[in-house]
């Protein structure tokens, strides 16, 4: 006698059948797919006035800051951007995106593409591969300076490890009335002049300068410096973004009367830190959950002041407006002040409590390959200031590193390696140099395809004595581990062996603290050849920055648009 299936059975049996035609067909998945967003953007100059007095910026589409562009994880960024201004070549860093598989599309110019110049039209086009806070900028000359940014904010494709009710978003940023053409003048000429410290910080583009005290054209009225505000409704947790594309200033940030959780850290979930106040290097960006728990009648500061250096700007404030309360109800007292500013103590106490979200991060392989050990300090070049790394002063090539690399042309760069270590190695980091002489150079360390690299930066004393100074280092194409930070000179037998295995934070930028070192590892699995440099405007133009590449054998055919200056200009057709 014949059996005959359940009904449960046949549906659950049909069920299957159905969703796997449905997903063989392409017409039904479980995960979003991936989307591709399109921006076209017109850069070109613009009068704004960003802390009330009139300057030329750097706009896109009209805009200070630049537009938002926000993807999902997994997603593919287009931008066609035209290049309208009348004077300047431009490149576009999107900072954090780890660009893989399309390293011409960095933005870095003379290393990653060619400068997109005047009335051109180039197309970035890459993946978004990790969520989490970004933006972007500018990376020729000092166009950061002159306002060329804005966010960059990748979400989620799976659930977070951490709830809020709703989000927002800044980028913090130092702002001077000299423009970066006379910045730039000054810093290549002989004597030496020096930018100075910020006129105005500023919060998502808006700061208040005191028009009294300049004989420029300035309006305290003008919409465009009135404060920043972030609405809030009581009671609710928020996930606030932050990120800093300071070209000087080290930032602590707060906001009066709230504690903040940090919780994610250039793009990768760390261990919650509760803290009253943040401090954040240029470069870096954090999220932090904040809880609108304080009196809802009032409205709050948030705050921006300068660590690191003698603060000679005036704090930088926005308001969390409690909703309904008016946005323009200013708050009736000031801010509560930041820690001192040369309190670095309590700065790399800070830096070290956050540590990688158990559960959620990749650890760093126990040992390495390599180890680079990079002195970092300032010098004289035929009389002219520079900062150099191991004795060397990066001045890049005409010909962009990758295609120069990728097709072998001769002559584009200098293929001598620099060193892995400085000389003298009992160099007294505690005094100025006995020999401030240093050299110019574009040589490239090349590094072994999935090797496993430390870098050790030390610091030292400045031309001026008992002067040291905070670098924050940015890396292009990877994240790191940052595996300690220590005072004095590194002990290459002693030190590592207090290394953090177990829980290291993963990075794209960190702090060199004065008279310190610190120590990182990566993997040097991304084909391509990438920047890691001082992201402080002024030190990475003087020099301050090396080359790094892997896999070149590996990249893919660079487009063309990418090329044609330098030397490929002539040698770009015998390779195409």
């Amino acid at each position: 006698m014949a059996t005959r299936a359940s009904p449960l059975i046949l549906f659950e049996s049909n069920t299957f059948w159905y969703l796997l035609l449905l997903l063989a067909m392409g017409l039904f998945s479980c995960v979003a797919e991936a989307k591709v967003h399109y921006h076209k953007w017109k850069v070109n100059y613009q009068t704004w006035a960003p802390d009330c007095v009139q300057a030329n910026i750097i706009s896109i589409n009209g805009q200070y800051p630049g537009p938002t562009i926000r993807a999902r994880e997994g997603d593919t960024v287009v931008v066609k951007l035209e290049n309208l201004m009348a004077t300047e070549n431009v490149v576009v860093h999107w900072h954090g995106i780890r660009q893989i598989g399309t390293p011409w599309d960095d933005g870095t110019a003379s290393m990653s593409q060619c400068a997109i110049y005047s009335g051109e039209t180039y197309i970035y086009k890459f993946v978004v591969d990790r969520p989490g806070t970004y933006f972007y900028h500018g990376h020729y000359g000092l166009q950061r300076s002159a306002g060329f940014y804005g966010s960059l904010i990748v979400d989620a494709a799976d659930t977070e490890p951490f709830t809020y009710d709703g989000e927002l978003s800044i980028v913090l940023n130092d702002w001077w009335h000299q423009s970066t053409y006379e910045q730039a003048v000054g810093l290549s000429s002989n004597p030496f002049v020096w930018v100075g410290e910020p006129q105005s910080l500023l919060i998502e583009g808006r700061g208040k300068y005191n028009c009294s005290a300049t004989s420029k054209s300035c309006n305290s009225t003008n919409s465009q410096c009135s404060p920043y505000v972030l609405p809030v409704h009581p009671g609710k947790t928020y996930r606030l973004r932050i990120a800093s594309v300071a070209s000087l200033s080290a930032f602590n940030f707060l906001i009066q009367g709230h504690k903040m959780t940090v919780v994610e850290a250039d793009g990768h979930y760390v261990e919650p830190v509760e803290v009253d106040n943040l401090d954040v290097y240029s470069g870096e960006s954090y999220s932090v959950l904040l809880t609108s728990n304080q009196d809802p009648s009032k409205n709050y500061w948030a705050a921006v002041n300068v660590r690191g250096r003698q603060p000679k700007t005036p704090t930088g404030m926005a308001i969390l407006n409690y909703v309904p309360n008016p946005s323009t109800k200013l708050p009736t007292t000031v801010p509560p002040p930041s820690p001192l500013w040369n309190d670095y103590a309590y700065s790399k106490t800070l830096a070290k409590k956050f540590v990688a979200l158990k559960g959620h991060e990749e650890l760093p392989p126990t040992m390495s390959d390599r180890q680079l050990i990079l002195l970092n300090t300032q010098n004289k070049i035929n009389g002219f200031t520079k900062w150099a790394i191991n004795n060397i002063s990066l001045v890049p090539p005409p010909t962009p590193y990758l295609a120069a690399m990728k097709y072998k042309i001769r002559g584009a760069y200098d293929t001598t390696p620099p060193p892995d270590v400085y000389q003298p190695r009992d160099y007294n980091i505690s005094v100025p140099p006995p020999n401030p002489n240093a050299t110019e150079g574009n040589g490239v360390y090349v590094f072994k395809l999935n090797s496993v690299v430390d870098v050790i930066l030390q610091n030292a004393n400045t031309l001026n004595v008992n002067n040291s100074e905070i670098h924050p280092w940015h890396l292009h194409g990877h994240d790191f581990w940052i595996l300690g930070y220590g005072d004095g000179v590194f002990d290459p037998k002693k030190d590592p062996q207090k290394y953090n295995l177990v829980n290291p934070p993963l990075r794209n930028t960190v702090a060199l603290f004065p008279y310190g070192w610190t120590a990182l590892r990566f993997k040097a699995d991304n084909p391509g050849v990438w920047a890691f440099h001082c992201h402080l405007e002024a030190h990475f133009f003087m020099g301050m920055g090396v080359m790094f590449a892997e896999g070149i054998e590996k990249v893919g055919r660079i487009p063309t648009s990418s090329m044609g200056c330098g030397v490929t200009k002539h040698k770009i057709n015998m390779h195409h």
